[in-house]
């Protein structure tokens, strides 16, 4: 457990300090490399966090409770996970689908209609999550 939490707090400091660096040193190209390291520290760090977040978090509920089983534990993280990703997910699709909406609804105003529409199925995607978190808990 000390091992995992020492090596993602490291791949966290160090990422915040290499783009520090790379402000105050004003390098060029600093966006490119920024984002690289960003999505080192994202791939390094999620499979580290998942790991830990199974192996130990259903002993943590265990021990706090004589009653829960871990199957519970796991069924709360999991429709806290579901909810979390599909807000996520529609979040980016909003913002993807709500810029380009904007360009055709400036470009020709008959459009906002239509444009409307699939910015709302892009919101349907928390809905989503939501509703199968919601059925996690039920079952539980």
């Amino acid at each position: 457990m000390q091992f995992i939490l020492i090596s993602t707090t490291l791949i966290v400091l160090l990422t915040i300090g290499t783009g520090i660096f790379m402000l105050y040193k004003q390098i060029d190209g600093g966006k490119k490399r920024l984002k690289k390291i960003l999505r080192f520290n994202l791939f390094a760090f999620l499979p580290v966090f998942i790991a830990a977040t199974i192996l130990f978090v259903p002993q943590t509920f265990n021990a706090a409770t004589a009653e829960a089983s871990s199957a519970s534990g796991l069924g709360f993280i999991s429709a806290a996970l579901s909810t979390g990703i599909a807000t996520l997910g529609a979040g980016y699709a909003v913002a993807t689908v709500g810029s380009s909406a904007l360009g055709a609804v400036s470009e020709n105003p008959s459009l906002l209609g239509k444009t409307l529409i699939f910015v709302g199925l892009a919101e349907g995607i928390a809905i989503y999550g939501l509703i199968v978190s919601i059925l996690i808990l039920g079952a539980l």
